[in-house]
């Protein structure tokens, strides 16, 4: 007899994860494939995933909310947007689409089985009372990020446990954290780094960003001019959003286009307005000169320079050295010198998690998702019905999550038109031989995130549909120009 508490709920189409990308595919699934069902499942308590998980001092983005908002719903204040103010637009699009009854929280996705028979995934996950909960669907949708939710990466340094005061990571911030009139040091110089530092500087005793290496910086207003011009001549909010939005990515296109034709250029122009804050007298060539080309790693932006009015008004300061050990009362440094604190942040970065930290298998067998080819970084050789959200690492998340989703909503009505219950993608004869390299090329982007996860990532090819570009401005006219009937797309 069959038992309901066991019986699996079916969907045409299951989404994982309410974040961002998540709640942007409910929005276009449910506006582009009408009649489809569908739901979204969510480990946390709400939506909102790196929005939510992360709440240190300061949170804000460090892409414009033009581009890094949905191309579908007006963002109308400050480009450069905090935690709070992103949670309240998401929530608005969650229900202006009545999206809150598609989306379940508390489910933890244990399992994820494939069958070939049946065309359909079979999902199991932990609900928050430890119960499971079992869903089948006939296409999977992976939206659940990049990174490990549950914990962050913090190196094993030595004497850790000696040191008297607390050890923080940005991604499990307490809630007891009470810094005012404390000595903190904040490890890491990412943008997280540049975003903790000024906002606890504000009550701190001191704050000190101590980093291994430097990083690049551009500073500028919270503002976007024309946008505020438009507004006071009435424009509507739908048109200013598209206008700013391409403004700021011809602009973002064309100073990457320079970082590669002039780096020295540009890193010159970096550096200068960093000595515009900080003073002739700072030692920029030690604390803010990285070794690498502007936008080998990921550029953060500094909102009205907060960063640097810190440091020229001596609330904070920088130190580039590396931890020998810590310290009952703080750090050793390499050096020699020592740094005292009561409170030290690990803005050290996170772990990789591809899939979500799913147990996924094909038929019984596990899937082994490094040993993939991925098909324009959204759906993998040997994987049916699935596709994935992965977005930029030099333009907004979103501006891809938005294109992906078409390509998805377009994949389904194109199955649907042609009977088809399952598609998976497979090279083809003329990729006979094509060299496969890591899914990101290290001289391209070299941040610790991807070179420690690499292993676990997709492989690439060396034509165009076989790998991620990485790049919004080919992507843009690529993706919707997609041939579905081209022999990489096998249907059953």
């Amino acid at each position: 007899m069959d038992d309901p508490a066991h019986r699996a709920e079916h969907f045409d189409v299951l989404i994982v994860g309410a974040g961002i990308s998540g709640i942007g595919g409910a929005h276009h699934l449910q506006e582009q494939c009408p009649g489809r069902s569908f739901v979204v499942l969510d480990a946390q308590e709400g939506f909102g995933g790196t929005w939510r998980t992360h709440r240190y001092p300061g949170i804000r983005s460090d892409s414009d909310l033009y581009t890094f908002g949905y191309r579908f719903k007006p963002w109308v204040g400050p480009p450069i947007a905090t935690a709070p103010e992103i949670l309240k637009y998401m929530e608005e699009v969650i229900t202006e689409d009545g999206l809150d009854r598609h989306i379940r929280y508390g489910h933890r996705i244990r399992t994820a089985s494939w069958d070939s028979a049946t065309a359909r995934w079979s999902i199991e996950a932990e609900r928050r009372d430890g119960t499971t909960a079992r869903f089948t669907a006939n296409f999977l949708w992976m939206c659940q990020g990049y990174y490990r939710h549950a914990e962050g990466y913090t190196p094993d340094w030595p004497g850790m446990d000696r040191f008297g005061g607390r050890i923080v990571h940005p991604q499990a911030w307490p809630d007891d954290l009470d810094h005012a009139g404390q000595r903190v040091v904040v490890i890491g110089s990412g943008a997280t780094a540049a975003t903790i530092v000024p906002a606890m500087a504000d009550t701190a005793a001191h704050v000190t960003m101590l980093q291994r290496s430097p990083t690049f910086f551009r500073t500028g207003r919270n503002a976007i001019e024309i946008a505020d011009e438009l507004r006071t001549l009435g424009i509507n909010e739908d048109w200013i959003h598209e206008i700013v939005r391409r403004k700021i990515l011809f602009e973002q296109a064309r100073f990457i286009a320079r970082t590669h034709s002039e780096p020295e250029k540009v890193k010159e122009e970096l550096l200068t307005e960093v000595r515009r804050h900080l003073g002739p007298d700072y030692d920029v060539a030690t604390h803010f000169t990285p070794r690498y080309r502007p936008w080998q790693q990921r550029l953060a932006f500094i909102p009205d320079a907060d960063l640097f009015r810190g440091i020229a008004q001596g609330r904070a300061s920088v130190v580039t050295d590396e931890i020998e050990t810590f310290t009952e009362n703080g750090l050793l440094l390499k050096s020699g010198a020592t740094l005292d604190a009561d409170i030290i942040v690990t803005a050290t970065g996170f772990h990789l998690s591809v899939l979500g930290d799913i147990a996924f298998s094909i038929d019984g067998a596990p899937l082994d998702f490094g040993q993939t080819v991925t098909y324009r970084g959204m759906m993998f050789t040997g994987v049916p019905n699935m596709a994935w959200v992965f977005g930029y690492i030099r333009a907004a998340w979103t501006l891809r999550a938005d294109m992906v989703a078409d390509f998805v909503c377009r994949l389904l009505n194109h199955m649907q038109a042609r009977q088809a219950r399952q598609v998976e993608v497979a090279l083809r004869p003329e990729d006979a031989g094509m060299a496969l390299g890591p899914w990101i090329d290290p001289d391209e982007f070299s941040s610790g995130y991807v070179a420690r996860g690499q292993h676990v990532l997709p492989r690439r090819g060396d034509k165009p549909e076989w790998a991620h570009a990485h790049d919004y401005w080919a992507e843009k006219d690529a993706i919707p120009a997609i041939d579905l009937t081209d022999s990489a797309f096998v249907y059953r």
